[in-house]
């Protein structure tokens, strides 16, 4: 049986660049890039997870300002369902704590990096949004 997985991420777009994030080595997928975000928990909204996994994860308070784009992938046993959203950073400095590097990249660049399969939907949409 396939289980559903239901995901966030968070697009952080400043002066034409975007945050994005490195898997660390004990991490399943290890080593691919995505845009930062996490499981949405029981009773809680995709924007309230992002909230909690950008504190958590990057030690950065967001504010979430508008859908950007859902998208599905099948992992095997898994399906993972990801919904993005573009935040603003509010306050708070980056400082990783599960990802083992970070990077602010230009927005037209992203698909010039090792993204997870889900995200590189997503950098699309990114990139489409951003050029129009």
């Amino acid at each position: 049986m396939v289980k559903i997985i239901k995901v966030t991420a968070g697009v952080i777009v400043d002066k034409g660049k975007v945050l994005i994030t490195r898997r660390a080595p004990e991490d399943r997928l290890a080593g691919g890039w995505e845009f930062p975000g996490g499981k949405i928990e029981a009773n809680e909204t995709p924007e309230e997870c992002l909230v909690r996994e950008l504190k958590e994860e990057l030690n950065i308070n967001v504010s979430v300002d508008q859908f950007c784009t859902e998208v599905s992938h099948s992992d095997g046993d898994r399906q993972i369902n990801l919904m993005a959203f573009y935040c603003t950073i509010l306050d708070g400095e980056i400082q990783i704590s599960v990802h083992d590097k970070f990077k602010w990249i230009p927005v037209n660049d992203l698909l010039k990096y090792d993204l997870l399969p889900a995200d590189v939907l997503i950098a699309k949409k990114v990139i489409e949004e951003f050029n129009a």
